[in-house]
């Protein structure tokens, strides 16, 4: 039995499935998704079916779900003059920043499915975590999709908002804490300047940054066993290689 952590599969379902196979992931093990299933890439919903498939996989939400599930309800709706006068500034502020920020491909899947299959997606972002907490191996780890924005070494994880958890961007460059590991997706290590592998999964100061960008053409999906420590990588170069 082994339990795994990755992050930002970004609609890269063909991606997803070879890092699945490379772990030689089974049903005694155990997978833990932090947020950003969805958006971007091409296959965002895909991604999700396969997901609502796997019982041993657990899914913490990310920003782009926060952002889809105030959107996907309001665009199943019927337009009428009814649900148009319904849009208010904020909904429009929210469609806006979604579709900005790569909400077109799942867009595009979710209206192909049927109106059951829409719900149980709904319903299977809905229930998302927030955060999860595990110790393996005598180690603590503190699940988030983002960080913990406002941090303060005497609050509780439940004092924070999902905006700071699901937004904000940990301070790499700060241990938050003494025996426990952060585990964050959101910022693609590329981004991390104490970085000095970009694009692979970054382990300093009890942190422990896993999105590789995988949506990104120079990026990776990354996973790491919390029993062993071990990274495994795929990327798309791989995949086109294999292609050619």
């Amino acid at each position: 039995m082994a339990t795994y952590v990755i992050s930002d599969i970004h609609g890269e379902y063909e991606l997803f499935i070879k890092l699945l196979e490379k772990i030689r992931f089974t049903s005694v093990d155990t997978l833990y998704v932090l947020g950003d299933v969805i958006d971007r890439g091409p296959h965002p919903i895909k991604a999700l079916l396969k997901l609502m498939e796997m019982p041993n996989a657990v899914c913490l939400v990310g920003n782009h779900e926060v952002m889809a599930l105030k959107c996907l309800k309001f665009l199943r709706q019927e337009i009428t003059e009814s649900s148009i006068e319904k849009i208010d500034e904020k909904l429009l502020d929210n469609l806006a920043t979604w579709q900005y920020n790569g909400a077109e491909t799942t867009i595009s899947e979710f209206r192909r499915l049927d109106e059951e299959t829409q719900l149980d997606v709904l319903d299977f972002m809905e229930d998302f975590l927030v955060y999860e907490t595990l110790t393996i191996e005598g180690k603590n780890y503190l699940l988030v999709h983002g960080g913990l924005g406002n941090f303060s070494p005497e609050k509780d994880i439940e004092d924070y908002s999902l905006h700071d958890i699901v937004w904000e961007r940990p301070d790499y460059g700060r241990q938050y804490f003494e025996n426990t590991y952060l585990v964050t997706g959101h910022t693609p290590t590329q981004l991390i300047a104490e970085n000095e592998k970009p694009g692979y999964i970054y382990r300093e100061k009890n942190h422990i940054a896993i999105d590789c960008g995988a949506c990104n053409p120079s990026g990776r999906l990354a996973a790491i066993c919390l029993e062993s420590g071990e990274e495994t990588y795929v990327d798309k170069r791989v995949q086109k290689q294999r292609e050619e």
